[in-house]
């Protein structure tokens, strides 16, 4: 695979119904030092009946080397081969029959990051955005530069009030932006949680899918 785009060859793990059979497909980004195997334990948790979970595996266990934090070049060209990735499932679900409006786009971590940024770049009516301790990708966040309409798609952003790795600003950011694309957002900060998955949100998917 070319070195410009690194996960291009990377295999996709699956849980639920077949693609062919599913009414509704979630893309599932795992975080840095993880894997498509680990993100994807979370569909245990979740209505798996016509549900389609497609989990991608990052090169090297990441999707990009540096914070999200750091100016977008820095990341490259691990950052835009991971938007690839996923606007290539989407057209893999799109072509088995699953509109994007039936599509989440789910991340935790530094795959929250991916699937956040993918959404805002890209935006159109989804069946939801999850973005678990994560936000947009970036050094700074300048509004003007996303435009489109997601339709009120729903969005949902939890994130720890004292997360190590995601400044609640960011997250503050990256909600402001998604309700300017004309999202329904729901931002949660949860006091103390650090960089984890809590009930609440995970409740909170159940519910998007069914």
């Amino acid at each position: 695979m070319p070195p410009e785009q690194p996960h291009g060859n990377q295999p996709v793990k699956t849980a639920g119904a077949a693609l062919d059979d599913a009414e509704t497909a979630v893309i599932m980004i795992h975080g840095r030092g993880a894997s498509a195997d680990s993100i994807l334990h979370l569909a245990q948790q979740l209505p798996q009946k016509q549900t389609a979970f497609l989990a991608p595996q990052a090169a090297n266990r990441e999707w990009y080397p540096r914070s999200f934090l750091v100016p977008v070049e820095e990341n490259e060209p691990g950052r835009t081969s991971g938007l690839q990735v996923i606007s290539s499932l989407i057209d893999e679900a799109n072509d088995a029959g699953i509109d994007t409006e039936d599509i989440i786009l789910l991340g935790f971590s530094q795959g929250a990051c991916l699937a956040t940024e993918y959404a805002a770049r890209h935006p159109q009516r989804y069946r939801g955005v999850v973005g678990l301790s994560g936000g947009l990708i970036g050094e700074t966040i300048d509004t003007d530069d996303y435009d489109g309409e997601l339709s009120g798609t729903p969005v949902f952003l939890g994130c720890s009030d004292r997360d190590p790795h995601i400044p609640a600003e960011r997250v503050e950011t990256t909600a402001a932006v998604f309700e300017q694309l004309n999202g329904d957002v729901e931002k949660r900060i949860y006091e103390g949680m650090g960089h984890t998955i809590n009930e609440d949100e995970i409740r909170y998917v159940r519910t998007l899918i069914s």
